[in-house]
């Protein structure tokens, strides 16, 4: 079944509403620039050792750790590949409101929306998923 898509007006709409932009790109395009408040959980993501791009194995596993499966989740990525997949896996997984926003990152700055490049503290990934961590010892 296709997930939901949202243009960027609608998804900034959304964000007002209160919802959660969740960029998939990885660590490091989300470091050169995302929409303003977005969240990093990046969908594939280079490897420390090698710098080749891989799968990020802890992508459900830290989305389940930090969101609700029934919050509405925003997710974006470069222009719109990534975000589609990653919602299709979010909703495997039961995230019953995920919706795949349509154009992106690009899309995102070409509508003249807000873009930052800091990142608050306990909203880094490194943050997600050190709660992810947590969560696994807890068990």
């Amino acid at each position: 079944m296709p997930v939901p898509s949202l243009t960027v007006i609608a998804a900034l709409a959304a964000l007002h509403d209160g919802a959660l932009y969740i960029d998939v790109r990885s660590s490091a395009e989300y470091a050169q620039g995302h929409p303003a408040g977005a969240i990093n959980v990046p969908l594939l993501d280079a490897d420390e050792d090698t710098g080749q791009v891989l799968p990020n194995p802890d992508f459900v596993r830290v989305m389940k750790a930090n969101f609700a499966p029934d919050a509405l989740l925003l997710i974006g990525c470069e222009a719109g590949s990534r975000s589609g997949r990653a919602a299709q896996i979010l909703e495997v997984f039961g995230f019953v409101s995920a919706a795949s926003v349509v154009g992106g990152y690009v899309g995102w700055r070409a509508a003249g929306h807000a873009v930052e490049t800091s990142v608050p503290v306990g909203r880094t990934y490194a943050d997600l998923l050190a709660r992810a961590e947590e969560n696994v010892h807890e068990t």
